[in-house]
Protein backbone atom coordinates (compact mmCIF):
# COMPACT_ATOMS: atom_id res chain seq x y z
CA UNK A 1 0.00 0.00 0.00
CA UNK A 2 2.65 2.68 0.81
CA UNK A 3 4.10 1.63 -2.43
CA UNK A 4 1.19 1.96 -4.50
CA UNK A 5 -0.86 4.76 -2.67
CA UNK A 6 2.62 6.88 -1.51
CA UNK A 7 1.45 7.46 1.90
CA UNK A 8 4.62 8.94 2.88
CA UNK A 9 4.93 11.11 0.31
CA UNK A 10 1.42 12.57 1.59
CA UNK A 11 2.45 12.29 4.99
CA UNK A 12 -0.08 10.52 6.36
CA UNK A 13 -0.16 6.25 7.10
CA UNK A 14 -2.53 3.71 6.68
CA UNK A 15 -4.76 3.80 10.20
CA UNK A 16 -5.43 7.57 9.43
CA UNK A 17 -6.35 6.89 5.56
CA UNK A 18 -8.69 3.85 7.08
CA UNK A 19 -10.06 6.08 9.60
CA UNK A 20 -10.92 8.73 7.11
CA UNK A 21 -12.09 6.28 4.62
CA UNK A 22 -14.80 5.26 7.63
CA UNK A 23 -15.53 8.86 8.50
CA UNK A 24 -16.54 9.56 4.51
CA UNK A 25 -18.85 6.55 4.28
CA UNK A 26 -20.63 7.61 7.33
CA UNK A 27 -21.08 10.97 5.87
CA UNK A 28 -22.89 10.06 2.24
CA UNK A 29 -24.17 6.98 2.97
CA UNK A 30 -27.37 7.69 3.41
CA UNK A 31 -27.42 7.88 -0.28
CA UNK A 32 -28.37 4.09 -0.81
CA UNK A 33 -31.47 5.09 1.22
CA UNK A 34 -32.67 8.40 -0.86
CA UNK A 35 -31.52 7.27 -3.96
CA UNK A 36 -33.43 3.65 -3.51
CA UNK A 37 -36.54 6.28 -2.88
CA UNK A 38 -36.20 9.13 -5.03
CA UNK A 39 -35.82 6.05 -8.19
CA UNK A 40 -38.53 4.01 -6.77
CA UNK A 41 -40.59 7.11 -7.44
CA UNK A 42 -39.72 6.80 -11.02
CA UNK A 43 -41.07 3.06 -11.38
CA UNK A 44 -36.97 1.29 -11.56
CA UNK A 45 -37.50 -1.38 -8.77
CA UNK A 46 -35.88 -0.93 -5.57
CA UNK A 47 -34.07 -3.54 -4.84
CA UNK A 48 -32.25 -3.59 -8.16
CA UNK A 49 -31.63 0.13 -7.54
CA UNK A 50 -30.17 -0.81 -4.00
CA UNK A 51 -28.11 -2.88 -5.46
CA UNK A 52 -27.42 -0.46 -9.03
CA UNK A 53 -26.61 2.28 -6.24
CA UNK A 54 -23.98 0.58 -4.10
CA UNK A 55 -21.98 -0.77 -6.94
CA UNK A 56 -21.98 2.19 -8.87
CA UNK A 57 -20.45 4.06 -5.94
CA UNK A 58 -17.80 1.10 -5.58
CA UNK A 59 -16.84 1.42 -9.14
CA UNK A 60 -16.58 4.56 -9.74
CA UNK A 61 -15.01 5.30 -6.21
CA UNK A 62 -12.59 2.58 -6.99
CA UNK A 63 -11.37 4.45 -10.42
CA UNK A 64 -10.51 7.42 -8.24
CA UNK A 65 -8.43 5.95 -6.21
CA UNK A 66 -6.68 3.72 -8.75
CA UNK A 67 -6.36 6.23 -11.60
CA UNK A 68 -6.11 9.31 -9.20
CA UNK A 69 -4.92 8.31 -6.42
CA UNK A 70 -7.29 10.74 -4.47
CA UNK A 71 -9.56 10.87 -1.01
CA UNK A 72 -12.58 11.44 -3.14
CA UNK A 73 -15.31 9.13 -2.88
CA UNK A 74 -17.93 9.07 -5.57
CA UNK A 75 -22.14 8.34 -5.94
CA UNK A 76 -25.50 8.92 -7.67
CA UNK A 77 -25.20 12.29 -7.33
CA UNK A 78 -28.49 14.45 -5.17
CA UNK A 79 -30.36 16.57 -7.67
CA UNK A 80 -29.40 14.80 -10.48
CA UNK A 81 -31.69 11.83 -9.62
CA UNK A 82 -34.43 13.79 -8.42
CA UNK A 83 -34.14 15.43 -12.33
CA UNK A 84 -34.13 11.77 -13.54
CA UNK A 85 -37.05 10.82 -11.60
CA UNK A 86 -39.37 14.07 -11.62
CA UNK A 87 -38.09 15.60 -14.29
CA UNK A 88 -37.67 13.25 -16.83
CA UNK A 89 -39.30 10.25 -16.24
CA UNK A 90 -42.25 11.90 -14.30
CA UNK A 91 -42.50 15.11 -15.88
CA UNK A 92 -41.50 14.92 -19.56
CA UNK A 93 -43.28 11.32 -20.08
CA UNK A 94 -39.54 9.29 -20.80
CA UNK A 95 -39.41 6.10 -19.94
CA UNK A 96 -36.93 4.79 -17.51
CA UNK A 97 -35.34 2.95 -20.17
CA UNK A 98 -35.16 6.01 -22.01
CA UNK A 99 -33.50 8.79 -19.02
CA UNK A 100 -30.97 5.38 -19.01
CA UNK A 101 -29.85 5.81 -22.00
CA UNK A 102 -29.62 9.69 -21.23
CA UNK A 103 -27.38 9.08 -18.92
CA UNK A 104 -25.01 6.12 -20.91
CA UNK A 105 -24.67 9.05 -23.78
CA UNK A 106 -23.79 11.39 -20.63
CA UNK A 107 -21.19 8.87 -19.13
CA UNK A 108 -19.40 8.33 -22.75
CA UNK A 109 -19.87 12.07 -23.92
CA UNK A 110 -18.04 12.72 -20.66
CA UNK A 111 -15.23 10.25 -21.61
CA UNK A 112 -14.34 11.72 -24.74
CA UNK A 113 -14.67 15.21 -23.17
CA UNK A 114 -12.14 14.46 -20.35
CA UNK A 115 -9.73 12.83 -23.32
CA UNK A 116 -9.49 16.80 -25.35
CA UNK A 117 -9.86 19.86 -24.50
CA UNK A 118 -13.62 20.29 -25.28
CA UNK A 119 -14.83 18.96 -21.80
CA UNK A 120 -12.76 23.23 -20.27
CA UNK A 121 -13.91 25.00 -23.49
CA UNK A 122 -17.23 23.54 -22.48
CA UNK A 123 -16.96 24.42 -18.35
CA UNK A 124 -15.53 28.03 -19.57
CA UNK A 125 -18.15 29.22 -22.11
CA UNK A 126 -21.12 29.02 -19.40
CA UNK A 127 -21.17 32.26 -17.51
CA UNK A 128 -20.44 32.06 -13.81
CA UNK A 129 -24.01 33.41 -12.63
CA UNK A 130 -25.42 30.04 -14.23
CA UNK A 131 -23.25 27.78 -12.88
CA UNK A 132 -24.28 29.12 -9.49
CA UNK A 133 -27.35 29.46 -10.55
CA UNK A 134 -28.00 26.04 -11.06
CA UNK A 135 -26.91 24.75 -8.36
CA UNK A 136 -28.77 26.97 -6.49
CA UNK A 137 -32.18 26.52 -8.13
CA UNK A 138 -31.25 22.27 -8.22
CA UNK A 139 -31.26 23.17 -3.84
CA UNK A 140 -34.55 24.49 -3.29
CA UNK A 141 -35.77 22.01 -6.60
CA UNK A 142 -34.60 19.10 -3.82
CA UNK A 143 -36.33 21.03 -0.71
CA UNK A 144 -39.41 20.77 -2.44
CA UNK A 145 -39.21 17.56 -3.21
CA UNK A 146 -38.14 16.70 -0.02
CA UNK A 147 -40.98 18.22 1.77
CA UNK A 148 -43.43 16.82 -0.79
CA UNK A 149 -42.20 13.14 0.04
CA UNK A 150 -42.81 13.67 4.01
CA UNK A 151 -46.44 15.24 3.63
CA UNK A 152 -45.16 18.69 4.73
CA UNK A 153 -46.11 20.14 1.16
CA UNK A 154 -49.33 18.91 -0.26
CA UNK A 155 -51.34 19.61 -3.33
CA UNK A 156 -54.40 21.92 -2.95
CA UNK A 157 -56.67 23.33 -5.51
CA UNK A 158 -56.93 26.98 -4.64
CA UNK A 159 -53.52 27.76 -4.16
CA UNK A 160 -51.80 24.57 -6.04
CA UNK A 161 -49.85 23.78 -2.53
CA UNK A 162 -50.31 24.13 0.61
CA UNK A 163 -48.82 22.72 4.46
CA UNK A 164 -49.55 19.55 5.14
CA UNK A 165 -51.30 17.96 8.38
CA UNK A 166 -48.28 18.25 11.04
CA UNK A 167 -50.72 15.90 13.26
CA UNK A 168 -50.43 13.16 10.93
CA UNK A 169 -46.83 10.99 11.78
CA UNK A 170 -44.67 11.30 8.66
CA UNK A 171 -45.35 15.15 8.54
CA UNK A 172 -44.61 15.69 11.92
CA UNK A 173 -41.50 12.95 12.02
CA UNK A 174 -39.83 14.42 8.81
CA UNK A 175 -40.07 18.49 10.75
CA UNK A 176 -38.95 16.92 13.81
CA UNK A 177 -36.12 15.16 12.23
CA UNK A 178 -35.20 17.91 9.76
CA UNK A 179 -34.76 19.56 13.18
CA UNK A 180 -32.06 17.09 14.93
CA UNK A 181 -30.16 17.08 11.08
CA UNK A 182 -30.07 21.10 11.15
CA UNK A 183 -28.57 21.50 14.85
CA UNK A 184 -26.39 18.14 14.27
CA UNK A 185 -24.92 20.36 11.09
CA UNK A 186 -24.37 23.16 13.23
CA UNK A 187 -22.46 20.67 15.67
CA UNK A 188 -20.52 20.01 12.63
CA UNK A 189 -21.08 16.16 13.63
CA UNK A 190 -19.86 13.75 10.93
CA UNK A 191 -22.42 11.78 9.51
CA UNK A 192 -24.92 14.42 10.28
CA UNK A 193 -27.28 13.37 7.68
CA UNK A 194 -27.29 9.52 8.16
CA UNK A 195 -27.56 10.29 11.79
CA UNK A 196 -30.91 12.49 11.02
CA UNK A 197 -32.12 9.68 8.79
CA UNK A 198 -32.16 7.06 11.40
CA UNK A 199 -33.09 9.18 14.25
CA UNK A 200 -35.93 9.86 12.22
CA UNK A 201 -36.71 6.31 11.17
CA UNK A 202 -36.47 5.14 14.80
CA UNK A 203 -38.91 7.79 15.89
CA UNK A 204 -41.13 6.26 13.23
CA UNK A 205 -40.65 3.05 14.36
CA UNK A 206 -41.45 3.98 17.82
CA UNK A 207 -44.81 5.68 16.39
CA UNK A 208 -45.89 2.89 14.56
CA UNK A 209 -45.28 0.68 17.73
CA UNK A 210 -48.03 3.27 19.91
CA UNK A 211 -50.19 3.21 16.68
CA UNK A 212 -49.68 6.58 15.47
CA UNK A 213 -47.86 5.53 12.50
CA UNK A 214 -50.62 2.92 10.67
CA UNK A 215 -49.00 0.41 7.75
CA UNK A 216 -51.41 1.43 4.93
CA UNK A 217 -48.94 0.36 1.62
CA UNK A 218 -51.81 1.83 -0.84
CA UNK A 219 -51.42 5.40 0.93
CA UNK A 220 -47.31 4.71 0.86
CA UNK A 221 -47.60 4.13 4.39
CA UNK A 222 -45.01 0.93 5.07
CA UNK A 223 -43.98 -1.57 7.42
CA UNK A 224 -40.99 0.58 9.08
CA UNK A 225 -39.33 -2.21 11.08
CA UNK A 226 -36.95 -4.53 8.58
CA UNK A 227 -37.27 -8.69 8.90
CA UNK A 228 -33.91 -9.02 9.02
CA UNK A 229 -30.55 -7.17 9.52
CA UNK A 230 -28.82 -8.70 6.78
CA UNK A 231 -29.52 -10.45 3.68
CA UNK A 232 -28.58 -11.87 0.35
CA UNK A 233 -28.75 -8.59 -2.07
CA UNK A 234 -31.48 -8.00 -4.38
CA UNK A 235 -31.22 -9.09 -7.82
CA UNK A 236 -29.62 -6.61 -9.92
CA UNK A 237 -31.40 -7.64 -12.89
CA UNK A 238 -34.94 -5.74 -13.46
CA UNK A 239 -32.29 -2.52 -13.83
CA UNK A 240 -29.15 -4.27 -15.22
CA UNK A 241 -29.02 -3.26 -19.12
CA UNK A 242 -32.09 -1.24 -19.22
CA UNK A 243 -30.16 1.88 -20.86
CA UNK A 244 -29.37 -0.03 -23.51
CA UNK A 245 -33.44 -0.74 -24.87
CA UNK A 246 -33.98 3.10 -24.20
CA UNK A 247 -30.89 3.64 -26.99
CA UNK A 248 -33.83 2.25 -29.43
CA UNK A 249 -36.13 5.16 -28.01
CA UNK A 250 -34.32 8.03 -29.11
CA UNK A 251 -34.97 8.38 -32.80
CA UNK A 252 -38.67 7.73 -32.68
CA UNK A 253 -39.55 11.07 -33.47
CA UNK A 254 -37.86 14.67 -34.47
CA UNK A 255 -39.48 16.30 -30.95
CA UNK A 256 -38.10 12.68 -29.14
CA UNK A 257 -34.64 13.53 -30.41
CA UNK A 258 -34.53 17.49 -29.17
CA UNK A 259 -35.82 16.25 -26.30
CA UNK A 260 -33.56 13.18 -25.19
CA UNK A 261 -30.64 16.16 -26.62
CA UNK A 262 -31.42 18.62 -24.04
CA UNK A 263 -32.04 16.15 -21.61
CA UNK A 264 -28.43 14.34 -22.22
CA UNK A 265 -27.51 17.86 -22.52
CA UNK A 266 -28.72 18.87 -18.86
CA UNK A 267 -27.34 15.72 -17.51
CA UNK A 268 -23.77 16.44 -18.90
CA UNK A 269 -23.73 20.21 -17.38
CA UNK A 270 -25.30 19.40 -13.89
CA UNK A 271 -22.18 16.42 -13.84
CA UNK A 272 -19.17 18.75 -14.97
CA UNK A 273 -20.40 21.35 -12.65
CA UNK A 274 -20.93 19.16 -9.62
CA UNK A 275 -17.82 17.22 -10.73
CA UNK A 276 -15.57 20.25 -11.00
CA UNK A 277 -16.65 22.39 -8.07
CA UNK A 278 -16.52 19.29 -5.50
CA UNK A 279 -12.73 19.00 -6.65
CA UNK A 280 -11.79 21.87 -6.67
CA UNK A 281 -13.44 22.51 -2.87
CA UNK A 282 -11.72 19.54 -1.51
CA UNK A 283 -8.85 19.91 -3.07
CA UNK A 284 -8.69 22.59 -1.54
CA UNK A 285 -9.61 22.41 1.79
CA UNK A 286 -6.61 19.09 1.52
CA UNK A 287 -4.39 21.46 0.35
CA UNK A 288 -3.91 19.62 -2.86
CA UNK A 289 -4.08 22.80 -5.51
CA UNK A 290 -0.55 24.10 -6.56
CA UNK A 291 0.21 27.49 -6.99
CA UNK A 292 -1.87 28.27 -9.86
CA UNK A 293 -4.90 27.09 -8.03
CA UNK A 294 -4.87 23.37 -10.16
CA UNK A 295 -5.10 20.11 -9.13
CA UNK A 296 -2.84 17.46 -10.13
CA UNK A 297 -4.51 14.58 -12.18
CA UNK A 298 -7.74 16.34 -12.47
CA UNK A 299 -8.08 14.72 -15.25
CA UNK A 300 -7.75 11.39 -14.23
CA UNK A 301 -10.43 12.36 -11.36
CA UNK A 302 -12.76 13.22 -13.99
CA UNK A 303 -12.42 10.25 -16.08
CA UNK A 304 -13.13 8.17 -12.93
CA UNK A 305 -16.27 10.36 -12.62
CA UNK A 306 -17.54 9.43 -16.44
CA UNK A 307 -16.14 5.83 -15.75
CA UNK A 308 -18.40 5.32 -12.85
CA UNK A 309 -21.72 7.18 -14.40
CA UNK A 310 -21.38 4.85 -17.57
CA UNK A 311 -21.17 2.17 -15.18
CA UNK A 312 -23.55 3.41 -13.39
CA UNK A 313 -26.23 3.77 -16.28
CA UNK A 314 -25.66 0.31 -17.51
CA UNK A 315 -25.97 -1.08 -13.65
CA UNK A 316 -29.63 1.22 -13.78
CA UNK A 317 -28.96 4.44 -11.39
CA UNK A 318 -28.47 7.95 -12.04
CA UNK A 319 -25.25 10.21 -12.90
CA UNK A 320 -22.40 9.27 -10.68
CA UNK A 321 -20.55 12.26 -9.27
CA UNK A 322 -17.66 13.09 -6.63
CA UNK A 323 -18.96 13.83 -3.25
CA UNK A 324 -18.46 16.85 -1.46
CA UNK A 325 -18.57 14.86 1.64
CA UNK A 326 -15.56 13.64 0.57
CA UNK A 327 -14.43 16.79 2.38
CA UNK A 328 -15.00 14.84 5.79
CA UNK A 329 -12.48 12.16 5.13
CA UNK A 330 -9.94 14.76 3.99
CA UNK A 331 -10.77 16.76 7.59
CA UNK A 332 -9.79 13.05 9.13
CA UNK A 333 -6.28 13.38 7.10
CA UNK A 334 -7.19 11.04 3.96
CA UNK A 335 -4.75 12.48 1.25
CA UNK A 336 -4.56 9.16 -0.80
CA UNK A 337 -6.97 7.11 -2.93
CA UNK A 338 -6.32 4.25 -0.36
CA UNK A 339 -9.25 6.50 1.76
CA UNK A 340 -11.62 5.59 -1.15
CA UNK A 341 -10.15 2.25 -1.26
CA UNK A 342 -11.73 1.96 2.42
CA UNK A 343 -14.86 3.81 1.32
CA UNK A 344 -15.59 1.71 -1.92
CA UNK A 345 -15.00 -1.53 0.66
CA UNK A 346 -17.83 -0.39 3.20
CA UNK A 347 -20.24 0.69 -0.10
CA UNK A 348 -19.50 -3.13 -1.28
CA UNK A 349 -19.98 -4.63 2.31
CA UNK A 350 -23.14 -2.37 2.31
CA UNK A 351 -24.89 -4.68 0.02
CA UNK A 352 -25.53 -7.08 2.92
CA UNK A 353 -27.60 -4.40 4.30
CA UNK A 354 -30.53 -4.71 1.79
CA UNK A 355 -33.32 -5.16 4.36
CA UNK A 356 -32.24 -2.13 6.62
CA UNK A 357 -31.85 0.19 3.51
CA UNK A 358 -35.20 -0.79 2.09
CA UNK A 359 -36.77 0.04 5.02
CA UNK A 360 -35.96 3.50 5.78
CA UNK A 361 -39.26 5.79 4.90
CA UNK A 362 -39.41 8.34 2.30
CA UNK A 363 -40.66 10.75 5.44
CA UNK A 364 -36.90 10.16 7.13
CA UNK A 365 -35.01 10.26 3.88
CA UNK A 366 -36.62 13.67 3.18
CA UNK A 367 -34.34 15.64 6.05
CA UNK A 368 -31.70 14.46 3.86
CA UNK A 369 -32.96 16.08 0.76
CA UNK A 370 -34.09 19.35 2.51
CA UNK A 371 -30.51 19.82 4.43
CA UNK A 372 -29.15 18.74 0.56
CA UNK A 373 -30.87 21.38 -0.89
CA UNK A 374 -30.45 24.18 1.98
CA UNK A 375 -26.80 23.78 1.40
CA UNK A 376 -26.43 24.03 -2.38
CA UNK A 377 -27.79 27.58 -2.04
CA UNK A 378 -24.75 29.14 -0.36
CA UNK A 379 -22.96 29.83 -3.66
CA UNK A 380 -25.13 32.16 -4.65
CA UNK A 381 -23.77 34.28 -2.20
CA UNK A 382 -20.37 34.92 -3.98
CA UNK A 383 -22.51 37.03 -6.37
CA UNK A 384 -22.23 40.84 -7.11
CA UNK A 385 -26.54 40.64 -7.46
CA UNK A 386 -26.78 44.77 -7.80
CA UNK A 387 -26.09 43.74 -11.38
CA UNK A 388 -29.13 42.99 -13.51
CA UNK A 389 -27.20 41.57 -16.34
CA UNK A 390 -26.75 38.64 -13.22
CA UNK A 391 -29.39 38.91 -11.57
CA UNK A 392 -32.41 38.74 -14.28
CA UNK A 393 -31.03 35.11 -15.74
CA UNK A 394 -29.95 34.09 -12.13
CA UNK A 395 -33.27 34.75 -10.04
CA UNK A 396 -35.32 33.09 -13.32
CA UNK A 397 -32.83 30.01 -13.35
CA UNK A 398 -33.23 29.42 -9.56
CA UNK A 399 -37.57 29.80 -9.55
CA UNK A 400 -38.01 27.79 -12.61
CA UNK A 401 -36.68 24.57 -10.85
CA UNK A 402 -38.80 24.26 -8.65
CA UNK A 403 -42.17 26.17 -10.11
CA UNK A 404 -42.22 24.24 -13.32
CA UNK A 405 -40.57 20.82 -11.36
CA UNK A 406 -37.84 21.09 -14.23
CA UNK A 407 -34.07 21.05 -13.64
CA UNK A 408 -33.94 21.03 -17.42
CA UNK A 409 -36.74 23.62 -18.03
CA UNK A 410 -35.03 26.04 -15.50
CA UNK A 411 -31.71 25.65 -17.54
CA UNK A 412 -33.46 26.14 -20.13
CA UNK A 413 -34.84 29.53 -19.24
CA UNK A 414 -31.90 30.76 -17.65
CA UNK A 415 -29.35 30.42 -20.59
CA UNK A 416 -32.41 31.76 -22.69
CA UNK A 417 -33.11 34.89 -20.76
CA UNK A 418 -28.76 35.31 -20.33
CA UNK A 419 -28.84 35.75 -23.95
CA UNK A 420 -31.41 37.79 -24.53
CA UNK A 421 -30.53 40.26 -21.64
CA UNK A 422 -26.67 40.37 -22.72
CA UNK A 423 -28.18 41.09 -26.19
CA UNK A 424 -30.72 44.03 -24.81
CA UNK A 425 -27.24 45.32 -23.32
CA UNK A 426 -25.49 45.64 -26.65
CA UNK A 427 -22.59 42.52 -25.20
CA UNK A 428 -22.64 40.42 -27.72
CA UNK A 429 -19.33 39.63 -28.10
CA UNK A 430 -19.65 38.25 -24.14
CA UNK A 431 -21.51 35.40 -25.38
CA UNK A 432 -19.55 32.55 -26.93
CA UNK A 433 -20.88 30.18 -30.12
CA UNK A 434 -20.89 27.27 -27.71
CA UNK A 435 -23.50 29.28 -25.37
CA UNK A 436 -25.44 30.26 -28.81
CA UNK A 437 -25.43 26.48 -30.10
CA UNK A 438 -26.10 25.21 -26.27
CA UNK A 439 -29.04 27.90 -25.83
CA UNK A 440 -30.40 26.87 -29.36
CA UNK A 441 -31.06 23.26 -28.00
CA UNK A 442 -32.71 24.31 -25.35
CA UNK A 443 -34.98 26.41 -27.11
CA UNK A 444 -35.63 24.06 -29.53
CA UNK A 445 -36.72 21.39 -26.49
CA UNK A 446 -38.99 23.76 -24.86
CA UNK A 447 -40.83 25.15 -28.27
CA UNK A 448 -41.32 21.02 -29.29
CA UNK A 449 -42.51 19.92 -25.79
CA UNK A 450 -44.62 22.83 -24.79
Amino acid sequence: MEKFFKLNQHGTNVKTEVIAGITTFATMAYILAVNVNILGDAGLDTGAVFVATALASVIGTVCMALLANLPFSLAPGMGLNAFFAYTVVLSMGFSPHLALAAILVEGLLFIVLSKSGIRTALFNAIPLTLKYAVGAGIGLFIIFIGLQNAGVVVADGATLVTMGSIKSAAPALALIGLVVTFVLLIKKIKGALLIGIVITWVLGIAAQLIGWYVIAPEAGAYDLIPGSLVSVPPSIMPTLGMCFDGLREIFTSVDGFFSFAAVTLTFLFVDIFDTVGTLAGVASKAKMLNERGELEKSDQALMADAIGTTAGAILGTSTVTTYIESAAGVQEGGRTGLTSMVTACLFFVSLLLSPIFLTIPGFATATALVAVGVLMIEPIGKLKLENLEDLIPLGITIISMPLFYSISTGLSLGFISYIIVKAAAGKYKEISWLMWLMTAIFLAQLILNH
